[in-house]
């Protein structure tokens, strides 16, 4: 049930799931009722048996969590949880090569790599494509390799590849803030969330603004890794999502993510109050 329809009383109901794709947009300005518009439809959809997943900054989904007996997830520099920005999806059954795989993700760590560093030059850029390669390889994930039972690399291990290569030292350097550094809690350990659940909530609330889009960004890679191993019917929900609009590199990786959640069975949702931000970037435009 979506609503009521003002001209004859009639009630709105509908199934994502039935229409071309199962994305949404929700646009209002602040304190119009978005977060409760969108509550609603996330209790709604966990009693159909749906799965949700949401990304909130402003911890507004703590309640609703509890409520339901939800996961609720703090991601920040002191938190105990952590996400491997190397981790790659485990894919059951499905005919994608190990080989795209890891293309795949070293273009979307490349992406990271941009947000974390501001931009690359194109020597630099394939410096650290060749780096992403071998930090890979050191762990014995090649085109070869059975993506079950491997171990994903962590931030240390990318530096490593990077200290060892020729032309790689700024690069090196500045990747240190990430592993040693202020901002060493965050990227640099396995990945020791739990999903199992039908509703889980990552809140990034605690973040610094600095960090805010890397962290994001990584965290819909982590869903979108998850998403592509087992086919389900999702929600994944995303506030504030301006955010992502702000660099191209997540804007990019967001659109490109609406675009083919369809064929996962995976239904996007984008909340914004900050509507000029979201369309002034051709990525949002292209969401809605």
């Amino acid at each position: 049930l979506y609503g009521i329809n003002r001209h004859n009383n009639s009630l709105i109901i509908f199934d994502r799931f039935s229409l071309q794709n199962a994305n949404m947009v929700v646009f209002a300005t602040s304190g119009a009722g978005k977060s409760y518009a969108v509550k609603l439809e996330v209790l709604r959809s966990l009693m159909l048996g749906t799965d949700v997943i949401i990304i909130d900054p402003e911890m507004e989904y703590a309640h609703l969590t509890e409520a339901v007996g939800g996961t609720y997830i703090n991601i920040s520099l002191a938190s105990e949880s952590k996400v491997n920005p190397f981790d790659l999806p485990r894919p059951v059954g499905q005919q994608v090569s190990t080989e795209d795989i890891i293309r795949s993700a070293v273009i979307t760590l490349k992406g990271l790599v941009r947000i974390m560093f501001g931009t690359l030059t194109a020597q630099e850029d394939s410096i650290v494509d060749r780096a992403l390669l071998e930090t890979f390889a050191k762990k014995d994930i090649t085109s070869s390799s059975d993506l079950t039972t491997v171990e994903a690399p962590i931030m240390q291990d990318f530096l490593d590849v990077l200290q060892g290569m020729q032309g790689a030292e700024t690069l090196a350097i500045k990747l240190e803030k990430y592993t040693i550094g202020t901002f060493a809690g965050l990227f640099n350990s396995p990945t020791n969330v739990n999903m199992n659940n039908q509703l889980v909530v990552f809140s990034v609330r605690d973040l610094e603004d600095e960090l805010r889009p890397m962290a994001i960004y990584t965290l819909v890679n982590y869903i979108w890794n998850i998403v592509r191993s087992e086919r389900k019917k999702r929600i994944l929900i995303i506030d504030e999502a301006w955010w992502l609009m702000q660099q191209e590199d997540s804007a990019k990786f967001i659109y490109a993510l609406v675009k083919r959640c369809r064929k996962y069975y995976l239904g996007v949702t984008t909340i914004t109050q900050d509507v000029n931000d979201f369309l002034r970037s051709p990525y949002g435009q292209a969401i809605v």
